[in-house]
């Protein structure tokens, strides 16, 4: 976690930076000291900047803001594969962002009552196989609301993705849903307090609601809107897309059939669909049994660094990321990728969408 004394330059750095993040990230990637980075750069806009991020150590520490800063290891792992991911991240809740699988659910904001539907119940269905399981939307009316509510009434996590600060919810009117995850998950943004939710704000944080997930599923969608363009960055980021078919020439499902019909979506009718493409472990997976009482697998061929590599990922129901194995190992990180690909090439384990690996 970022020291407390360096987060000011890293939030006058993003202020300065505004709608550039990727300049942001260059400056702090030569210069990977915030305080060193900001001291460089001979900018206009510097005094402003360095006020407002005083003003927003104030609101943080007023009302117990959490920050993610992308190059400290409790930050988003999946996010942060992402090329475009935020430098910071502002969250309120009970987050975790390391167990269990994460899946954002979109859609119109004129949903259906099909579509409402569909979207309770495959988010029951599958909070019933997946217990560790978090939905990820953005408090919008129509799908995104009815993802979230469903989230609640399963006990699940959900995770809200706004379009500006923690200073407000947008719409107001679904302030209660948005309370509630506090309790088990929470809300995440990169707007500082103060940010209204403009328009050019919504496409920004719609690659924050695919790059926080494994996976994308757009229940119903016009032929142009938000959710088709998250679906398109979750695609650029190589994670799995999953749309709802819909009848010919109805509206609310143009978007679905276009995104199958381009392969840039796999159907989905039922959650099995879902689980099955993405290989998960459920509740309902059959025990493995040994020969009576003993490990029949023979490791012979494998040396004593590859042994436990595999070992920690037959361990690991749902599968390890590198950054996992390496927490856990002495082994260096160039070693374990190495490692890895000679294990998935004997066949003992299999590389998933995220940089996940698990055992065979």
């Amino acid at each position: 976690m970022i020291a407390t004394n360096k987060l000011p330059y890293i939030i006058a750095l993003t202020h300065l930076y505004e709608g550039r993040q990727r300049v942001a990230r260059e400056v702090l990637q030569a210069y990977p000291d915030p305080e060193e980075a900001w001291e460089r750069i001979a900018l206009a806009g510097k005094a402003k900047s360095w006020e407002r991020a005083q003003q927003e150590m104030e609101f943080i520490q007023k009302h117990q803001i959490g920050t993610y800063y992308l190059h400290d290891a409790d930050y988003p792992q999946l996010l942060a594969q992402c090329p475009d991911a935020p430098v910071l991240l502002y969250t309120k809740g009970n987050i975790n962002f390391r167990d269990g699988h994460f899946i954002s659910i979109v859609g119109t904001r004129q949903a259906t009552e099909r579509g409402k539907i569909f979207t309770r119940d495959i988010v029951l269905e599958l909070s019933a196989q997946l217990p560790q399981l978090t939905i990820i939307s953005g408090l919008a009316y129509g799908i995104d609301i009815a993802a979230h509510r469903a989230a609640l009434e399963a006990g699940i996590s959900t995770l809200i993705i706004p379009a500006h600060g923690l200073d407000r919810i947008y719409p107001a009117y679904h302030r209660p849903d948005a309370i509630r995850a506090l309790e088990n998950g929470g809300i995440v943004t990169e707007f500082m307090s103060g940010n209204t939710p403009e328009r050019h704000h919504f496409v920004a944080r719609n690659r924050i609601i695919a790059g926080l997930s494994e996976c994308t599923i757009v229940v119903e969608s016009h032929a142009r809107g938000g959710s088709l363009i998250t679906a398109s960055m979750a695609f650029d980021y190589d994670r799995p897309v999953f749309a709802v078919p819909g009848r010919i020439g109805d509206d609310a499902s143009i978007g679905c059939n276009e995104l199958i019909r381009d392969q840039h979506a796999s159907l989905l009718q039922k959650p099995d669909d879902l689980i099955e493409a993405m290989l998960w472990a459920t509740t309902a997976r059959p025990v493995q049994t040994t020969l009576q009482g003993l490990d029949t697998t023979d490791d012979s061929d494998l040396s004593a660094d590859e042994q436990t590599l595999l070992r920690m990922l037959r361990e690991a129901e749902d599968g390890l990321l590198v950054n996992d194995i390496a927490e856990e190992t002495d082994i260096s990180y160039s070693d374990i990728i190495t490692h890895l690909m000679t294990l998935e090439m004997k066949k003992r384990v299999k590389s998933f969408p995220g940089g996940k690996f698990r055992a065979v």
